[in-house]
Formats: C-alpha cells, sequence, structure tokens
C-alpha cells in the first residue's frame, strides 16, 4: 500500500509551497495567493518571446497547483497522498461528496486491488541459523594437567551444536496462504530434521485458521490446527491441538492464548498447555516509546519458574536498547542483562550476558539481517567466575567500537554517500528542469521587485538585502561544496507585502524562485534584510516557518 506523502515528492510537487500557503489554507487564502502569481506570471504581461514562453509554463503550473488544493475532493486526496495519488485509476467513480476519511478509505480499496494484481508474486522468506560454541576451556581448565600434552597451551573452542530454519509463504489466494518450513538440528554429534506445511485461511476480519502437516526423523508426523479469533476490539483467543506419531504410539497436545488490552501500551496473556509438558502461565507485557517491560509465572512439568524483564530505549538514531531480566524456578536462578542497537538500516546486533546457577555464565550474540536471524550462544564456564563475566561484558563491547570505528560506520557512511549518488543521478533531469523554471521565473519577477522595492524604500519597510538557500558550509570545507547555495534574494524581496515576509511550513525548493540546489542534504534559508534602516539577520530551516521582521533578528551595532 502506498504510504502518504514523502519527502521528496514534497521537494518536487509542494503545491503549498508553489503557492506559499499554510496547509491549513482557507478558499479565501488560496485565491489571494493564486491572483497574485497570476499577475507575476501571466503571459499577456510579456512581449519576449522567450519570457512569454516561460511565463505560460508557470502561470500553468501555478493555475494546476490552485485547482487541485480548490477541490475539496482532490485537496484531500493530495494531502493524504501526494500527486502521485490523484494519478490512481478510478478516481473518476468516486462520489465527489465525500470527507477525507472516506476518500483515505476509497483510496485504499483501489490500492488493495492493485495489490491482489501483484500478490502471486510475493513470498515472505525467514530464516534463523544458531551457532552453539563451547568455550569452557577458557575459564574452567587446570593448566597443569595440560603442560605435558602437545598443543596442550591453548584453550579448545569447539562447536557444539548447531540449528538452521527456513521458512517461505506462498500466497495462493487473498485469503488462503500456504507456508513452508523446515529446519535441521545436531548437538554433540546427534543431528534430525523436520519439514512442515501449514495452509492458512482468513475467514473474516476477525480471525483466521491454519491447519498444520509435518514429519521429522526425531519426533515423526505431526498433524495440528490453529484458530486465532477477535472477540472483542480489546479481547483475542488463539486455540492450537496437535497430535504427534511417535513409536511410543499417538500423542495429542492443545494450547489455548487468552490475551487482552488492558490500556493502551499494555496487554495480558493467560495460557494453558496440556499434553507434552503441560503447563499454566501468566504474562503482562508493557510496551512504551522508551521503555519495554514483562512478567510472567508459569506452573508446570517440567518448568516452573517467574520472569521479570525490563528494556530502555534510548531516543536516539541507532534505536539503543538496554535491557535486563531475573528468572527463578526449579531449575535456578538466571540473570540476564545485555544491549541491541542498530549498525545499519536493515541491521540489528545485540549482545547479552547470562549469569546463573547452575548453568554457570554464557555470552549471546545476535545479529538480524532484515528477515534473517544468526545468533551465537557462547558457554565460557559451568561456574559463576568474576573473571568470565568480566570478559564476557567487557569483551564485546570492546570489540563492537573497534568494528564501529574500522569497519561499520566507514560502510555506513560510503552506503549514504552511494544513496545520495544515485538519488542525484536520478534526479538530474527534474533538478535541471526545476533550476530553469526557478531562473525563468527570477527573470519575471524583475519588474514587480523594482516596484516593491521603490514602495518599501517609500515606508523604510523591508528590503531584501541578500538571501541564500541551501546547505551552509564551514571556510575549512572544500571549495566546490559552496555551489551548495542559491542566490534567492529576487524571489524572497517579490514575497514581501505591506513589510512582511511569511513563509510557511513547508520545504522551501517549491518556491517560486527555488530549487534544490543539494538534493538529499539538509537545507537551510539565510536572509539578510534592511527593517527601518536597521540591518537583520536570520537563519531558518528548510521546512520551518518564517516571519520577518522580527525584533530577535536585529544585528546589534556594537557585534
Amino acid at each position: 500500500m502506498a504510504s502518504p506523502l514523502d519527502d521528496d515528492e514534497l521537494a518536487s510537487d509542494d503545491y503549498y509551497s508553489l503557492l506559499n500557503v499554510r496547509r491549513e489554507a482557507t478558499q479565501e487564502e488560496l485565491k489571494a495567493a493564486y491572483r497574485r502569481l497570476c499577475m507575476l506570471y501571466h503571459p499577456d504581461k510579456h512581449r519576449d518571446p522567450e519570457l512569454k514562453r516561460q511565463a505560460e509554463h508557470l502561470f500553468n503550473l501555478v493555475h494546476e497547483a490552485y485547482e487541485v488544493l480548490s477541490d475539496p475532493q482532490a485537496r484531500a486526496i493530495y494531502d493524504i497522498y501526494g500527486k502521485r495519488g490523484l494519478d490512481v485509476e478510478g478516481w473518476e467513480v468516486v462520489e465527489r461528496k465525500r470527507t477525507p476519511a472516506e476518500i483515505r478509505e476509497e483510496y485504499e480499496r483501489l490500492q488493495r486491488e492493485r495489490e491482489e494484481r501483484r500478490l502471486q508474486q510475493r513470498t515472505n522468506p525467514k530464516g534463523t541459523i544458531s551457532v552453539g560454541i563451547d568455550a569452557t576451556d577458557l575459564f574452567d581448565r587446570y593448566e597443569e594437567d595440560y603442560e605435558d600434552m602437545v598443543g596442550g597451551g591453548v584453550p579448545h573452542v569447539e562447536i557444539n551444536k548447531m540449528h538452521i530454519s527456513q521458512s517461505i509463504e506462498a500466497p495462493l489466494t487473498t485469503k488462503d496462504t500456504a507456508i513452508l518450513s523446515g529446519s535441521l538440528s545436531t548437538h554433540n554429534g546427534n543431528g534430525g530434521g523436520t519439514i512442515n506445511l501449514a495452509l492458512r485461511r482468513v475467514t473474516s476480519a476477525k480471525g483466521w485458521g491454519e491447519v498444520e502437516l509435518g514429519a521429522g526423523d526425531s519426533h515423526g508426523p505431526f498433524l495440528g490446527m490453529k484458530i486465532f479469533r477477535n472477540l472483542t476490539p480489546r479481547f483475542f483467543v488463539t486455540a492450537q491441538c496437535g497430535l504427534q506419531f511417535s513409536s511410543r504410539g499417538v500423542r495429542p497436545g492443545f494450547t489455548t492464548v487468552l490475551a487482552r488490552h488492558l490500556d493502551k501500551n499494555t496487554m495480558g496473556y493467560l495460557q494453558w498447555r496440556w499434553g507434552i509438558q503441560s503447563s499454566m502461565n501468566t504474562s503482562i507485557v508493557r510496551d512504551t516509546k522508551s521503555s519495554h517491560f514483562t512478567f510472567a509465572m508459569q506452573l508446570g512439568i517440567p518448568h516452573t519458574f517467574m520472569m521479570m524483564s525490563y528494556q530502555y530505549k534510548f531516543q536516539d538514531e541507532d534505536q539503543t536498547k538496554i535491557k535486563g531480566s531475573v528468572k527463578s524456578g526449579f531449575f535456578g536462578t538466571v540473570v540476564e542483562y545485555g544491549a541491541e542497537r542498530k549498525i545499519s538500516r536493515h541491521s540489528v546486533l545485540g549482545a547479552t550476558v547470562s549469569v546463573g546457577v547452575p548453568q554457570g555464565v554464557s555470552l549471546k550474540i545476535k545479529l538480524n539481517r532484515a528477515s534473517q536471524t544468526y545468533f551465537f550462544p557462547i558457554h565460557l564456564t559451568d561456574q559463576l567466575l568474576p573473571s568470565a563475566v568480566f570478559y564476557a561484558t567487557v569483551g564485546p563491547l570492546v570489540f563492537y567500537l573497534a568494528m564501529q570505528q574500522l569497519i561499520i560506520r566507514p560502510y555506513v557512511r560510503a552506503q549514504k554517500e552511494q544513496e545520495l549518488e544515485k538519488q542525484r543521478e536520478s534526479s538530474a533531469s527534474d533538478i535541471a528542469k526545476k533550476k530553469q523554471e526557478a531562473e525563468a521565473a527570477v527573470l519575471l519577477m524583475q519588474e514587480s521587485v523594482r516596484r516593491i522595492i521603490e514602495a518599501e524604500e517609500s515606508r523604510m519597510g523591508l528590503i531584501i538585502l541578500n538571501a541564500w538557500y541551501g546547505k551552509f558550509v564551514t571556510d575549512n570545507s572544500r571549495k566546490h561544496e559552496r555551489a551548495k547555495v542559491i542566490d534567492v534574494t529576487v524571489p524572497l524581496q517579490c514575497l514581501v507585502k505591506d513589510s512582511k515576509l511569511i513563509l510557511t511550513e513547508a520545504t522551501k525548493s517549491g518556491l517560486p524562485g527555488f530549487y534544490d540546489p543539494c538534493v538529499g542534504e539538509e537545507k537551510s534559508l539565510k536572509v539578510l534584510y534592511q527593517f527601518r534602516g536597521v540591518m537583520h539577520q536570520v537563519l531558518s530551516g528548510d521546512t520551518e516557518s518564517l516571519r520577518i521582521p522580527k525584533q530577535s533578528h536585529r544585528i546589534d551595532a556594537d557585534t
């Protein structure tokens, strides 16, 4: 499904920016802006053939923007999905007296029809690779036992278990999906595998059902069924039953989960399992923007435990999270702590230290790459050794910092530069066209600007002395980077009315006489102006609103 208006479309076809009006602008405000630009760009005002041609092109752009924004239905579509939303086939049959909510619904219906036509080509592959490492020889060995052995001075680290699983989804119809999955496992030289086929059908907007068939060399054939149902908007239930066939006979199993939204951020779960490893489990999960909390209790055979975990989410671009948990039961007590961080657009790296009795100390490293998961549990010692805890904590941190500096950051920086270069290349023709339009607009503004300046000078009003738009760089930067700023003095002066200049919250690259000089990079507008004979200066972000003159922009004579 298409998403709402994105940044690239805002930069190139923002009708609000072109007319320099608020997104909440009334019909009167739209008319006033339209008339003003029509007077500026009307072809009949220009005798020179080239200027007349350029004026006609800009006049048509302004007219197109006004036609869309003055039509309530077209404006509602544009506000939600941008210019491309207006190009979706099917709008001609939609009743024109629709609210924005109804229009959004209709747009999504049309988009769903397009998605259904491409449904057969989709799959959703998911996979997990887990490699268990036994590194207890690093901490539990006795040096004197190895002194007389060849190579005895080198600790022995081995891979003692592996698990590989993969699944794909194949949509059969808009309601039916086939899911094929398989796994291979090995532990200390013994291994096995399973293969499963599930058929899922969406029965209604409130639920779905699934039938599963499986086979494996360790457990035998399996037949199961699963049902999900929303009972109310805040309450749902999942039920699963199965038959496991083996040399010992048929072993039935049944699992049901009841879940309820306790509030906007909190879920409560109650699970009952009968059959193999029967148990009763209850849990509360609270997930907010800054934290994730889980509390769970289970009574069962053979596992009875109580667990509590907390995760804090930093509000940074790397989506850093730190977490800690404690789990205690008949098996003993385990304390875990760790962190995870986004290292690229599609990759998240995490490390967790597990300290328990009688489990010992382990380090778990996980890498999520898109829909693939790579998991490396490293068992360090069966005892509670401070040295093992220290190295399990400090080692990954030092390794990550080194990788961050030497590999990750240079790689991400190179990727960003590559994507930015591709974006520049793909938009080069469009930017060249926008540049020509901007230069033509500046030529057409000359006469109007002259009259505006004369009127402002007569009343000691607002005079734009200099204005620049683009990416501002320091004096230490390379010379070619300074070309990323363009002069927009004339376009800004043309927008001055009654000694005031008002720019709305929209990218300024869409204003008449502007264009984007540095695609994909952060831009600003710097203005040096005179009001009542006093110098003023302001630096404004690309999408920030701007109102001048202001007392806070005044340049003090002492500075």
